[in-house]
């Protein structure tokens, strides 16, 4: 399905979220889109999607539940089993769309706490949020580090969440030395993936990879706490991360 469907979609979705009082927000590539009006179109021109993506907080699951059923949404009900309440999928009857639903954390390769993450913006996830949700994927593709090239090109670096939020993110990896590893070396790949893209310009590649030096240079100099060093000492000689099931 085009993004513009599915992207009418989730706005029908969050409004009535919105209406209801559920602190729903869209996540995924397609909240990437949706905060990058200038340069989405880098990302998601001809590019087929096949899910919608949202974040909620676990205590409103029934209340999400109700509404999406009005909207002719069915749950699966054995993945809410599986994954122990954490992760609800839902399909349209009709037009056959898939709605994934994580409650209170991202946790795919690392777990990423969403507590008091829901009230920043009214429709998406935070812009370090979204930035988070890619940089931690370990097997990371073109797809995702497309989405990492148009958060950075779009959006500022900063101390809050008017911007990329750099105080969220280095204080979450300095938190966890897993998500620094991943995160740094998927810096890494964005670099020389920037650096060969085509349909980039010198100007939008060279805002990039200043962007992901200011990046970098951060998650390093924050402190780390003692179990953080340990860690470190270990290094990738043990398993650093979770494999993700697909419950589709």
């Amino acid at each position: 399905m085009a993004a513009d469907a599915l992207g009418a979609e989730a706005q029908r979705i969050l409004e009535k979220a919105n209406t209801a009082g559920a602190s729903v927000r869209l996540t995924g590539s397609l909240a990437v889109q949706r905060r990058c009006p200038s340069f989405g179109h880098l990302a998601h021109a001809g590019r087929e999607f096949h899910d919608i993506d949202f974040v909620a907080y676990r205590r409103e699951g029934r209340q999400l539940r109700e509404l999406l059923g009005e909207l002719g949404y069915a749950e699966d009900r054995e993945v809410a089993v599986v994954s122990e309440g954490a992760r609800a999928i839902f399909e349209h009857g009709e037009s056959r769309t898939h709605i994934d639903v994580f409650f209170d954390r991202l946790d795919f390769c690392h777990l990423i706490s969403l507590d008091g993450r829901l009230e920043i913006d009214p429709h998406t996830l935070p812009l370090a949020e979204l930035l988070l949700g890619k940089l931690q994927i370990v097997r990371i593709n073109d797809k995702d580090l497309l989405d990492v090239v148009v958060l950075l090109l779009e959006h500022a670096l900063g101390e809050d969440d008017r911007a990329i939020n750099l105080v969220r993110i280095s204080r979450l990896a300095a938190g966890d030395w897993g998500l620094h590893h991943t995160m740094t070396l998927n810096l890494e790949k964005t670099s020389g993936f920037a650096a060969t893209h085509q349909a980039l310009t010198a100007d939008a590649r060279s805002r990039v990879l200043d962007q992901i030096q200011v990046l970098g240079a951060r998650l390093q100099s924050e402190p780390k706490p003692l179990a953080w060093r340990l860690r470190a000492k270990l290094g990738d000689r043990v398993k650093w991360y979770k494999d993700v099931d697909d419950l589709r």
